[in-house]
């Protein structure tokens, strides 16, 4: 007996069929992965796990120690690799506020009231070359620290060092809200010899404007300038004064910030930030309108060695983005939610917005490089719509794509001279790999070329797929780990065995065993499982990862999946079946080198020979095992005719390769088969001849005596065989007689008998012989099946009824499909019904002999959520195939029975719910044939794992609340009725929180129904319109809701004598008042009547002067502009007053300072050829000389004074030491900000810079309080300094741009007042633009021109355009302006110098014309002036004008008593209404209120030239940019970021304060600054409402105006919002204008202070500087002695000895020295 065995290599498979299975293979690999899932379900194990109390947040893993470090809500844990744990650190809460500093921050008090707050984890983080966790937490604005990784409790670094600068950006690293998103990554960097750690961190935007900012609390945003998006910040733990700064080289480069505009359409939610290569990747989340943008970012790290000269790579010109899609068409996901990085491939989970549905992508690292390369050259050669640049997105970024020169190495980093930072405008799309609810994070690990993923859920579950070579799914296992915690979207594998996974849900950690092989037992199902992980370990005969098979080393002795089942070691045996005579067998598979190992043969039981190898030709080689002797065979049982002989081949004791060959005996067979012996044994599987002659079986024919017969078996063609009997001899045979028609025979029985080799068929209702039957048909009819459809899991229980069903329950076999069911055996009736059970099957639908589906039902909602604790509330539950199955029931808290009344249809299922004890949240289960019913898993696969839970789990939330109460409207108990009457109850309804339907409702009155109606869902309407059923006695109220009743009243029913009576005294008492009522009421209405005549007589007579009114001023808006026009289009020079002029009365104000008041003093002096006034002369603009009295050495002394002026830190000593004198107050401190303006104003760089200085003192202790309040008023020294810089620099652009447009206004309101009736007395005119000064009377004025000569003058006569209500007073002025207009008025006689004499004509003598003489009338008790129409002077009229020699009379009429005097009207007033009687009155009484439209009038004639003037202000002419305005703006905006201050209407507040409110309002006041001209009081009020309306323009908020706000608002509200655009444009170019370096503004200072050189007495002004040295001279002392630079340089000696000169006291002078 020799044993042939062939021994296969793995050479012999093909390398193609391991690389990419044929289709077939792939079907047959989900065959078998669908029908081994119950195994499989134990491919994951939990090896170990660690519980928080608190909610977890992020967790890493140190591959160098191996433990595990979670961050959690308040608690900091180190863990052992097997998680168990090692120190705790407690982080919270704490006390803290979102709207404070952190309190690291040295010097920062916060104004808002801190809380106990929770600390989350938001940032977790390894750097194992410093042996430090990075830990940042959501408190203290996001401040992170570093902590030890040998012990978490205690600090590696102590963050912020003492005494060290800190900055509010280095403390604001993570997002300081539990709900924004913080990513971060520890990379190294390489600058010359030396290896920097950085931090990479991404944080969400959480400042104002967000969602997470505090609501109704604050606008101080600390969040804005010290949180980018996105940085990179130091990590250098040897250098702690610069942790976590983030301009590491260059300045302010290392940062991504959105600007403060564009925040709101780019809220970024980051995911993870990951780095692969030499790039760093950011994924993120960014919400575009309601439709979220998946994102991922790429920055390029500095990794690489640079050269010397190399400037470190700044981010933005690296950063480049894409969007990134997964799925197409309307299947697209569009939320990322977790990333993993597994080359070449980046994997991702994408959820779709508003629904649990997710999905896997996977996108290629080449395809995300191809596409950049692109971007770049595309950008590079101009815009292109395929990328862009983010200027409008990102701080710092360039303009649109150009043609730029691209160096080949750059396509992947950029350049600095490059377009960056860029966004990809298509997105790289992907195919879903993998489609699931609730997926919430990825790992992928490539196993032996083979990719799997592994999935967490929402739900607590981890799934792990096993992938094909297209990514195809060819199996997927599944393990519940946390109830209803969310897997983190972050799971990394074990560093240092990556057979575990490290994954976090909300309150665990887990490490899961990514593999457990030991659970498949043959090799078959080891490699079925499609388990990348495991495979068969030929040498050891068990399943297992290649690591753990201990012969691994040795060739072929480890077969994964790529090899595939077949290449598992089986036998094939020929023949299979011996009769004690040799066998050969073969051996297929992948068997390793046998050579030298102690090989065997086992038979089983003990029996077991030794094999031999030998070598043949090829790869193949010969195995030899001998059969064991005769006597230790096994013996063939009795009664057998054969035995199965197990086999197995054994390496060093292990079974290698098994199989089962057959001994057999055909002699056995006949003596078994007595009776069908002959038969038997030609039908036997294996050879057998029957001897005729022994009439015996035997195996060897040709030990047979006589003839044999055998059966031969032809092959006639490849689909059919046919079966050749040969008979040697004759036969006698028996011959069986039947009937086909015989018996109560159906079709199943009929055809039944073929078993008896009956030839019948079922035709025509009757089983007959075959031969009469044409056609046949083989079909019985079908039986009726119920029910007719059934869930995937089985347990539905079928019944069919019919006929033709069989004789007995073993001839009964019911599949549904191929998947058979159980037959019930006590349920069957011979040929009539029997009941099935269903066994779990696919999903599908068979057509077979019982018609059945298979499908589970889908549970999508149950409504209400809530019901009463009694009970009986109608849950729906609605879904699809709801009726399958045979058994429905739905349970109530696992226990109570909610009894179905009807399925609806498919769709609809309703049942009441139970009672319950009290309120509660139970669940309301769906059970399907007695089992719980936990739905289908919606994978792609459509694989029933068990996990998901919620709605489509079989499983809803229902609560049991309080029973609803209700009472009657005035909660009484008892109601009275009276029958025959309608009734109608009105019922309340107590705060309940069930949401209940109006049918839901009912009222019962005793056995009556009551008619239900609602007004609200707290009101009931019940109404009963019929007769009740009873007419006496008492009824119950009683309200049903479901199983819940309650009585609430009792009706009453009663008589109605008592009620009719009280119905007639009632209605009596109505009639009787309704009479009094109507008497009264013809009363009134008579009285009432003759008033109304009467005023309506007066409201004609008003209405038709408005009228009257408004036409005039109608008219006269219509007529004005074009007159105004004609006259100011006269040549006339500008007056500019000149520089030192104009700075005198900008620095020294009358208004501020008795100073310029003693000082500047306008002298008159005649002259033959006119009146000429002298230039104006003020001290400081005088050579300065020593008076008589000064002391010999005070020049000396006010010289080295002017040198410590010069000193920056004295002088700014000097200053802060006078501001805190209580006794200096405002106006001196104005005036020595002045004296200082002049005394260094050739010296204005240096000015400038001490300006500057005690700005930023001045803004820390604003910055400190309200930031908002700076500037506002002039309270300083350093306020009034900056008002008089601004004067200096913006005297030249004033005088060249503004100064035309200024003048013409001036000019215009003149002429517009002087067009109608002034009163020279009240100062009251018709036209104003100020309510206070309108003349509310309508003066019938006309205009006259006379004719004017000016003796001496040297000019012809002038016409001269005068009112005849114009007193002589007025008429000289207008006279004046007529002859002087082109001169200054400086230059102009006084009206009191001026006399008119009127030459009437017709031979009349001439007449000296005065305000006040013999002729003036007397009017209500007071003289009225004179005026022209007085003396009736006629039109075109001769007047000659001259001087006076002598002032008799002055002609200033207002300085005139109102008491005694009056012009136009007199002074109203309470006790002269009174006295006077409509009988005097010669005036229209009118509503003074209509002469508003004056106003009107006035501004539309002037609002051109308003326009104008604003124009020039809000305007930058590109020859005269305000340089000064740009360098300031920029100073006040460094400042802000200095200091966090992001609010961007701080800043707008503060520049206003600097420049329009500080300059330009006061210009716009004081027009007399920059013009030599007459502003008379008038002129003044006027443009003072001009000036509120600049204000306006320049406010923030927006003015609530109403009926009772004055006129003067109202009278520009229109136009303010198009001022506001004005100034919100101005100011955004001044920001868009080129920045002015230092050296380019000291060049203009220095051209400013070159060009008005000598102008001022600098030494005048440094003695009057000195006199306030001299006044504080202690106080100035002291601070110069406690300041450490002082006290170094020696200041205060210097001081003293100053003091010692001037006052000539030359013995302390020489002690001091």
């Amino acid at each position: 007996f020799v044993w042939w065995t062939r021994l296969a290599t793995a050479a012999r498979v093909p390398r193609a069929a391991v690389a990419c299975p044929s289709l077939p293979a792939a079907l047959l690999l989900l065959l078998l992965a669908a029908a081994s899932l119950t195994r499989a379900a134990g491919a994951l194990r939990v090896r170990q796990a660690f519980s928080s109390p608190s909610e977890t947040n992020n967790f890493a893993v140190d591959a160098t120690s191996r433990r595990v470090y979670v961050g959690a809500v308040n608690a900091l844990y180190q863990l052992s690799g097997a998680l168990a744990p090692e120190a705790e650190q407690r982080t919270g809460p704490v006390s803290d506020s979102a709207l404070c500093h952190a309190p690291q921050l040295p010097h920062a008090p916060c104004e808002h009231a801190r809380a106990l707050a929770d600390n989350h984890n938001k940032l977790l983080a390894l750097d194992g070359a410093q042996g430090v966790l990075v830990a940042c937490g959501s408190v203290h604005q996001g401040f992170c620290e570093l902590r030890s990784l040998e012990n978490v409790t205690r600090v590696a670094v102590s963050f912020p060092p003492q005494d060290a600068a800190v900055f509010p950006s280095m403390l604001n690293v993570a997002a300081n809200h539990a709900n924004a998103s913080t990513a971060g990554l520890v990379f190294r960097v390489r600058g010359g010899h030396r290896v920097s750690a950085r931090l990479l961190v991404a944080a969400t935007y959480t400042g104002a404007g967000s969602d997470f900012f505090p609501r109704n609390l604050s606008r101080e945003d600390l969040r804005f300038e010290n949180t980018p998006e996105i940085a990179i910040r130091a990590l250098d733990a040897s250098d702690p004064t610069r942790l976590f700064t983030y301009d590491i080289n260059p300045s302010e480069d290392n940062v991504l910030k959105i600007k403060q505009e564009a925040k709101a359409r780019n809220k970024l939610s980051f995911v993870r930030a990951f780095a692969e290569n030499t790039y760093a990747y950011v994924a993120m989340n960014r919400a575009k309108e309601s439709e979220p943008n998946s994102v991922l970012a790429r920055i390029c790290l500095d990794a690489e060695v640079p050269s010397k000269t190399a400037e470190a790579r700044k981010l933005t010109e690296s950063y480049v983005q894409m969007g990134l899609q997964c799925g197409a068409g309307g299947n697209v996901y569009g939320r990322l939610v977790s990333v993993f990085a597994a080359e070449p491939y980046l994997f991702a989970v994408f959820a779709r917005a508003g629904s649990r549905r997710t999905a896997l992508c996977a996108f290629r690292f080449a395809d995300v490089e191809k596409r950049i390369h692109e971007a770049r050259r595309n950008c590079s050669s101009g815009p292109n719509g395929d990328v862009r640049v983010l200027d409008s997105v990102i701080q710092g970024s360039g303009a649109e794509c150009e043609a730029k020169g691209l160096q080949p190495e750059q396509l992947n980093c950029g350049a600095a001279h490059l377009q960056h930072p860029l966004a990809l405008q298509k997105p790289l799309r992907a195919t879903p790999l993998y489609e699931a609810p609730g997926l919430s994070s990825v790992a992928v690990e490539d196993v032996h070329n083979h990719t799997v993923v592994f999935l967490g859920t929402s739900n607590g579950w981890l799934r792990k797929l096993s992938l094909l070579g297209n990514f195809s799914v060819a199996n997927q296992w599944s393990l519940r780990l946390a109830a209803g915690e969310s897997v983190h979207h972050v799971m990394t594998f074990d560093p240092n065995d990556r057979n575990y996974l490290y994954l976090m849900t909300t309150h665990h950690i887990f490490r899961v065993q990514v593999a457990v092989c030991d659970q498949y037992t043959s090799c078959s199902d080891c490699l079925s499982a499609s388990d990348a992980y495991c495979g068969w370990c030929t040498l050891e005969s068990r399943c297992s990862i290649q690591e753990e098979c201990s012969t691994g080393g040795v060739a072929r002795s480890w077969i994964s999946i790529r090899e595939g089942p077949q290449q598992c070691p089986s036998m094939t045996f020929t023949p299979a079946e011996l009769s004690r005579t040799n066998v050969g067998i073969l051996v297929d598979g992948s068997v390793p080198d046998l050579d030298g190992l102690d090989l065997e043969c086992d038979y089983g039981v003990g029996i077991a020979t030794v094999a031999t190898v030998h070598l043949d030709d090829g790869t193949a080689k010969i195995q030899t095992c001998p059969l064991p002797p005769a006597s230790k065979r096994p013996e063939i049982p009795f009664g057998k005719d054969h035995i199965v002989v197990p086999v197995a081949i054994k390496v060093n004791g292990t079974s290698v390769v098994s199989g089962n060959f057959i001994i057999y005996d055909c002699e056995r067979t006949g003596e078994i088969h007595r009776k069908t012996a002959c038969t038997s044994c030609l039908s036997t599987k294996w050879r057998c001849y029957w001897d005729q002659q022994q009439n015996s079986c035997v195996s060897d024919k040709d030990k047979a005596q006589g003839l044999v017969l055998e059966v031969s078996i032809v092959n006639l063609n490849t689909s059919q065989s046919r079966l050749f009997h040969t008979f040697m001899f004759m036969l006698q045979l028996r011959v069986e007689v039947y009937s086909c028609s015989g018996g109560d025979s159906d079709c199943s029985q009929c055809w039944g008998r073929e078993q008896q080799e009956h030839l019948c068929a079922w035709c025509e209702n009757s089983c007959r012989p075959r031969d009469q039957c044409q056609p046949i048909r083989a079909h019985c009819p079908d039986p009726t099946v119920r029910p007719l459809s059934g869930p995937l899991r089985g347990g539905t229980l079928l019944t069919v009824q019919g006929r033709n069903l069989g004789r007995k329950a073993e001839d009964v076999e019911v599949y549904i499909g191929d998947v058979p069911c159980n037959l019930v055996p006590e349920s069957y009736t011979v040929s009539v019904e029997f009941k099935s059970e269903k066994r779990e099957k696919s999903k599908g639908k068979t057509h077979c002999a019982l018609s059945s589906t298979l499908q589970d039902p889908r549970l999508d909602n149950l409504i209400p959520k809530e019901g009463p604790i009694a009970g009986g509330t109608r849950l729906t539950i609605m879904g699809t195939s709801l009726e399958a199955g045979s058994a429905v029931k739905v349970k109530v808290n696992g226990t109570q029975d909610c009894g179905i009344d009807k399925i609806q249809s498919p769709n609809l299922l309703e049942c009441p719910s139970p009672a319950a004890s009290q309120s509660q949240q139970v669940t309301a289960q769906f059970y399907l044939n007695g089992i719980l019913f936990r739905g289908e898993s919606h994978a792609s696969t459509g694989l029933d794992l068990e996990e998901e839970e919620g709605t489509h789990a079989g499983l809803f939330l229902f609560e049991y609340v309080e029973d609803p109460q209700f009472y009657t409207a005035s909660k009484e108990k008892l109601i009275k009725h009276h029958p025959g009457e309608p009734l109608l109850l009105v019922i309340n309804k107590g705060p309940s929180q069930l949401d209940l339907t109006e049918e839901e409702y009912s009222v019962m009155i005793g056995s009556d129904l009551c008619d239900i109606t609602f007004n609200n869902e707290q009101m009931i309407y019940c109404t009963i319109n019929r007769t009740l059923s009873s007419r006496t006695g008492e009824l119950p109220v009683t309200v049903r809701v479901g199983n819940f009743h309650k009585q609430i009243a009792v009706v009453q029913m009663g008589g109605s004598e008592l009620a009719i009576i009280v119905t007639v005294a009632v209605c009596c008492v109505l009639l009787l008042l309704c009479t009094v009522a109507l008497v009264v009421y013809c009363t009134k209405s008579r009285r009432a009547e003759r008033y109304w005549q009467k005023t309506l007589l007066q409201m004609e007579e008003m209405e038709s002067q408005i009228r009257e009114e408004i036409r005039k001023g109608f008219a006269e808006l219509q007529t004005d502009m074009t007159d105004l026009t004609k006259e100011l289009n006269r040549s006339q020079g500008i007056p500019f007053l000149e520089y030192k002029q104009f700075v005198t009365r900008t620095f020294f104000p009358k208004m501020c300072s008795d100073y310029e008041r003693s000082l500047v003093q306008p002298v008159y002096e005649n002259d033959p050829q006119g009146p000429r006034a002298l230039p104006e002369t003020h001290p400081l603009l005088q050579d300065w000389q020593p008076s008589n009295t000064a002391r010999p050495n005070m020049e000396e002394g006010i010289t080295l004074f002017s040198t410590l002026l010069n000193n920056k830190h004295f002088l700014i000593t000097f200053v802060h030491a006078l501001e805190q004198q209580k006794d200096f107050a405002v106006r001196d401190r104005c005036n020595l900000a002045s004296l200082l303006t002049i005394a260094l104003h050739g010296k204005l760089e240096y000015y400038t810079s001490i300006m500057k200085e005690l700005l930023v003192d001045l803004i820390d202790a604003s910055a400190s309080k309200n930031p908002k309040l700076m500037l506002r008023r002039t309270e300083s020294v350093v306020e009034k300094m900056l008002t008089n810089w601004m004067s200096i620099c913006m005297y030249s652009y004033l005088k060249e741009t503004v100064g035309e447009p200024f003048f013409l206004l001036l000019c215009a309101i003149k002429q517009q007042i002087n067009k109608g009736s002034i009163d020279a007395i009240t100062g009251k005119a018709r036209y104003t633009l100020n309510e206070e000064w309108l003349l509310r009377e309508n003066i019938e004025a006309k205009p006259l021109n006379i004719n004017v000569s000016f003796q001496g003058f040297g000019m012809d006569s002038v016409s001269v355009r005068v009112m005849n209500t114009d007193t002589i007073c007025q008429v000289k002025e207008k006279i004046l302006e007529a002859f002087y207009k082109n001169l200054p008025f400086s230059q102009w006689p006084r009206e009191e110098d001026v006399d008119l004499e009127w030459f009437p004509g017709g031979g009349c003598s001439s007449r000296i014309l005065q305000d006040l003489d013999n002729t003036s009338v007397m009017e209500d008790g007071r003289k009225k002036l004179n005026t022209v129409f007085h003396y009736k002077v006629c039109v075109s009229a001769a007047i000659n004008s001259g001087l006076l020699s002598n002032c008799t009379f002055l002609c200033t009429a207002k300085d005139l008593d109102t008491e005694k005097y009056v012009h136009l009207v007199p002074l109203h007033d309470e006790l002269a209404e009174t006295k006077k009687s409509h009988r005097h009155s010669h005036r229209k009484k009118v509503l003074p209120e209509i002469y508003l439209t004056r106003l009107l009038s006035t501004k539309g004639t002037l609002q051109k030239f308003l326009d104008d003037l604003f124009q020039a202000i809000l305007s930058i002419p590109l020859e005269r940019p305000p340089l000064a305005v740009k360098y300031f703006f920029d100073f006040l905006e460094e400042q802000a970021d200095k200091r966090g201050i992001t609010d961007p209407d701080t800043l707008h507040i503060w520049k206003t304060n600097s420049l329009p409110l500080r300059f330009w309002v006061n210009i716009l006041k004081n027009p007399q600054f920059v013009f030599d001209i007459d502003k008379t009081d008038h002129m003044d009020a006027c443009l003072s409402v001009i000036a509120q309306a600049f204000i306006d323009a320049c406010s923030i908020s927006d003015l609530q105006l109403g009926k009772d706000s004055p006129t003067n608002k109202l009278l520009y509200a229109k136009e303010i919002p198009e001022y506001k655009k004005r100034v919100q444009c101005y100011y955004k170019q001044i920001q868009e204008m080129a920045p002015l370096s230092e050296q380019e503004m000291n060049a203009h200072l220095a051209e400013e202070s070159r060009k008005y050189r000598n102008e001022f007495n600098t030494n005048l002004a440094l003695t009057e500087i000195y006199k306030y040295a001299k006044r504080y001279r202690t106080q100035v002392v002291n601070a110069l002695d406690s300041n450490p630079t002082a006290r170094r340089t020696q200041l205060q000696h210097k001081f003293e000895q100053v003091i010692a000169l001037v006052e000539d006291n030359i013995y302390e002078c020489c002690s001091e020295a």
